[in-house]
């Protein structure tokens, strides 16, 4: 089985969204030291190499300068709402692909139960047609059938098909053991025995191009 694969954003790049955000939102102003990396670290619950990276963020965003003895100084609150923005929509991208990737593993697991649903139905099919192989296949009728008013006999049905019908059912009647002379009717439903390739023998020839 394939391992799940779900996208996110680092989480020091989550941690420079937040404290951008929070200048976007005015709770630090420009000019405003941050606290140390130590102190980040601890707040975020991150090792103190997480909490630099986020720093770094900040300040290649232009949002805070790093100067060593002055510690991290808010400088721009505008590069602060464009960062914030920016990972939004970054945001917003990897959510769809989460959600993409989820719908991809639904799918994928409804085809196999699907697949496995059909292999159950073929697979009990053909014991109920090795018990009972008489049970006959059916096909209606329709204006655009090539035999339309001719008998089985004209068009030789056994001859071309190697089915056997064995029953016509029309409007509220059932013709069992149909002659050689009945003539096939539009809405007509023909009931026919065969090997498990003559129903498609049967539509084939009924209704030929």
């Amino acid at each position: 089985m394939e391992k799940k694969v779900k996208v996110t954003s680092p989480r020091y790049q989550q941690i420079a969204a937040d404290v951008a955000a929070k200048i976007a939102d005015k709770h630090y102003q420009v000019g405003d030291k941050l606290f140390a990396r130590s102190a980040l670290a601890s707040q975020y619950g991150v090792s103190a190499e997480t909490a630099r990276r986020a720093i770094c963020v900040l300040s290649d965003m232009q949002i805070v300068n790093t100067t060593k003895g002055s510690g991290v100084i808010i400088t721009s609150y505008e590069n602060a709402v464009k960062f914030v923005k920016t990972h939004e929509d970054i945001e917003t991208v990897n959510d769809l692909r989460n959600d993409i990737i989820k719908s991809i593993e639904r799918q994928n697991n409804e085809n196999e139960f699907l697949k496995e649903q059909i292999r159950r139905l073929i697979d009990k099919t053909s014991r109920f047609k090795s018990i009972n192989p008489f049970i006959p296949f059916e096909i209606t009728i329709d204006p655009t059938s090539t035999y339309v008013g001719k008998n089985l006999s004209d068009v030789n049905f056994w001859h071309n098909t190697l089915a056997t019908v064995v029953g016509i059912k029309r409007e509220d009647s059932l013709l069992m053991s149909p002659g050689p002379y009945s003539v096939i009717t539009e809405g007509d439903i023909l009931y026919f025995v065969g090997d498990e390739n003559c129903y498609e023998r049967v539509l084939n020839f009924l209704y030929q191009n």
